[in-house]
């Protein structure tokens, strides 16, 4: 079936240009895309959920046209395009488009949560780089407690990404957060995904009203 390039648009809430080793080797733009399924407590970026936010719908080709002032950086430094959010995964088909009218040396990353259904995780595999996942924790009751959803999603597509091979393309960022998990709860989330043969984490500690 031909898929119209020009019909698939999804809402873009922000792009940020010139960013240097914080999303993805080299230099990067991360490029913010809004919706998301989760509802977390200390959301960072709730302006990409929240009813009335602006955004600014965009084709592939409208996206390339945009970011590609920056060819060069990418090119040089082995960087490319980070999409964030929101949940970026659920944009599947558009990064999949995406990927065909740019570059074959830019780098694709994605910052996500991966709860979502597995048939957009299936066809982000081939295309994306890096893939940054934040799994809040693995404990299903403090995850739900935190973000209003289960994580068997996120789970059961972990377990995907893992028998495909490529958990070395993966960085799991697994974080403190004060008020529902502790250094032992984000510490058995750790050993929990090294049995699924993850080996790159990114441990840290969230800063909220309740430890500043």
């Amino acid at each position: 079936m031909m898929i119209d390039v020009n019909a698939i648009q999804v809402p873009v809430a922000a792009i940020s240009r010139h960013r240097l080793m914080t999303d993805g080797d080299g230099v990067t733009t991360l490029v913010v895309l809004h919706s998301c399924p989760l509802r977390c407590r200390w959301c960072l970026n709730p302006q990409t959920w929240r009813e009335g936010s602006t955004y600014q719908m965009m084709t592939p080709m409208q996206l390339y046209t945009h970011v590609r002032v920056d060819d060069l950086y990418f090119q040089a430094t082995g960087g490319g395009i980070t999409f964030g959010g929101g949940e970026p995964a659920i944009r599947s088909l558009f990064i999949s488009q995406f990927r065909k009218v740019i570059p074959k040396q830019w780098k694709i990353n994605i910052e996500t949560s991966l709860n979502v259904p597995q048939e957009h995780v299936e066809q982000l595999i081939p295309i994306v780089d890096e893939f940054v996942i934040d799994i809040k924790d693995m404990n299903p009751q403090i995850y739900e407690a935190y973000t209003s959803k289960d994580n068997t999603k996120t789970i059961a597509n972990l377990k995907m990404i893992a028998s495909s091979g490529i958990a070395d393309k993966c960085l799991i960022r697994i974080p403190l957060i004060p008020g529902f998990n502790s250094e032992e709860d984000s510490e058995r989330s750790m050993q929990q995904l090294k049995r699924m043969g993850f080996t790159r984490f990114d441990k840290f500690e969230y800063k909220t009203d309740i430890n500043r």
